[in-house]
């Protein structure tokens, strides 16, 4: 790479964040080389591609209104790079490096380039891997989450995705022995103040690095924020030997901001109007957060849907590479059941792992037994809206009734919502979680009305909440029969 400044041409045009460059000299910047204008440093622009041999098509990466036409442009032999070490622990920064929690600059005395392509890496064995207790009963539940894995949280707006994720950082990243890297893609600002207020209560700040390209930035550095939060997982998942919790909100934002660059470079567009490289840049992102050969990076990732249509070519584009898929619910949300989790449609690949630990064991067991009262549920629900709970056959009223306190025992307070909701947060281990899944389908409460159920920890709390349900086992039999899987 070059390493002395060259004059590369003068500024042609400027069209949102593209910015077209002519070349007036011999020399030829490489594709992603950074440039910037000869009298004003400030002004960064990264090579995209060559329309012409003599007209580059470049990303801006700094505001605009500092560019002017035929302003000279020139290379100063780079590539956008972002500081690392332990330095960038506690701190929140943009994708230079530069911080924007208020705090002083950041001392470092290395780099790495950010579009480093990673190394390829096989996928450890899922019988290899512990289970990371996020202490959410739902998700740890029917969508369980492996040290290593990747987890996405998907839903429309409004449904508790950032919420959600933000209570898993707090409750994983107090117990998890490595660092936590999050990235803020095109969200809001208060959002990720908000993250930060909460990490900083929870005293786990000090372990955790924070990057964000807000939804006020340039598409250009929305969609180079990804790339940058995963030179600095690999960074540490490399070169430090250490595990790593990697969190990105939202993955939508990444896709969103390749579409309007995208539109701006007049490409031809694919389905339903996204960029013709949409798969391969989500490829590009999602493979560089794979497992190292000592230590894993376990991913957690939102994922916007747009108007609710889980159909939508940007998340068909992205689920391939996760293990285990949330899907939030608008029907869940709007009853006031958080976290407002599609229990039924949420599934995880690795729930069905070959196992011989009895927990595990136990765990699918139970999971085959609560998605079949639940999928029960869904018939017997319809005939309720219609005629009522009392017209239903004894069997059907226990069946409905234990499905019910299942569902309304899978809600939950949360430690990171305390101050709006005004209820005290509870983390539940998996192991006691699937104790009373067992207990609710086996009939041990079925003399405890299922509102009760509502936003408690552990099951055995119903005693205390409130009246039994008056002759309530007694009109049918105590115990349905339930399919159970052959033993592993």
């Amino acid at each position: 790479m070059n390493t002395v400044e060259q004059f590369v041409g003068r500024v042609l045009t400027v069209r949102g964040q593209i910015v077209t460059v002519r070349c007036e000299s011999d020399y030829r910047p490489a594709l992603r080389e950074l440039l910037s204008a000869e009298a004003n440093s400030r002004v960064l622009i990264e090579v995209h591609s060559y329309k012409e041999r003599d007209l580059l098509y470049c990303l801006l990466l700094s505001d605009k209104s500092e560019l002017k036409r035929n302003m000279h442009i020139v290379s100063r032999g780079r590539s956008l790079s972002i500081p690392v070490g332990q330095s960038v622990l506690g701190r929140a920064i943009n994708i230079y490096g530069n911080p924007v929690d208020g705090g002083p600059p950041l001392s470092f005395e290395e780099t790495r380039l950010i579009d480093a392509p990673g190394q390829k890496r096989l996928r450890q064995d899922a019988a290899e891997r512990r289970f990371l207790d996020t202490g959410i009963k739902a998700l740890d539940f029917f969508t369980p989450l492996l040290d290593g894995g990747n987890l996405a949280l998907v839903g429309g707006a409004g449904v508790g995705k950032t919420v959600l994720m933000t209570e898993i950082i707090r409750n994983l990243n107090s117990s998890h022995p490595g660092v936590t890297l999050y990235t803020g893609i095109g969200e809001r600002i208060r959002e990720g103040h908000e993250l930060w207020l909460s990490l900083k209560e929870a005293k786990v700040l000090e372990k955790t690095a924070l990057i964000v390209a807000h939804i006020n930035e340039n598409a250009a550095v929305r969609l180079k924020v990804a790339s940058a939060a995963a030179t600095l997982a690999e960074y540490f998942r490399d070169e430090k030997a250490q595990d790593v919790l990697f969190f990105a909100d939202n993955v939508f934002r990444f896709v969103q901001a390749g579409n309007e660059l995208s539109t701006l470079l007049e490409e031809i567009p694919s389905e339903y109007g996204y960029q013709s490289t949409l798969e391969s840049d989500m490829a590009r992102f999602q493979s560089r957060l794979g497992p190292g050969e000592r230590t894993t990076i376990t991913s957690v990732q939102t994922v916007y849907v747009p108007a609710d249509e889980l159909s939508d070519p940007s998340l068909a584009a992205a689920l391939p590479y996760f293990e285990a898929v949330v899907i939030l619910s608008r029907e869940m949300s709007q009853e006031g059941r958080f976290p407002a989790i599609d229990l039924l449609n949420s599934k995880s690949s690795i729930s069905s792992r070959a196992s011989t630990d009895e927990t595990d064991i136990a765990h699918v067991r139970a999971l085959t037994a609560a998605v079949e009262i639940l999928q029960q549920y869904q018939r017997i629900a319809r005939i309720v809206s219609i005629i009522g709970e009392g017209e239903l056959t004894p069997q059907d009223k226990v069946i409905y009734q234990r499905a019910t306190r299942l569902r309304n025992y899978m809600t939950q307070p949360f430690f990171t919502q305390q101050t709006h909701t005004g209820r005290g947060g509870v983390f539940v281990k998996r192991s006691e979680a699937i104790q009373d899944v067992d207990a609710i389908l086996r009939g041990d409460y079925d003399d405890i009305q299922p509102e009760h159920f509502m936003y408690i920890g552990r099951a055995a709390e119903v005693r205390e909440l409130g009246p039994q349900a008056p002759n309530a086992s007694a009109e049918v039999p105590a115990a349905i029969p339930v399919p159970v899987p052959p033993a592993l």
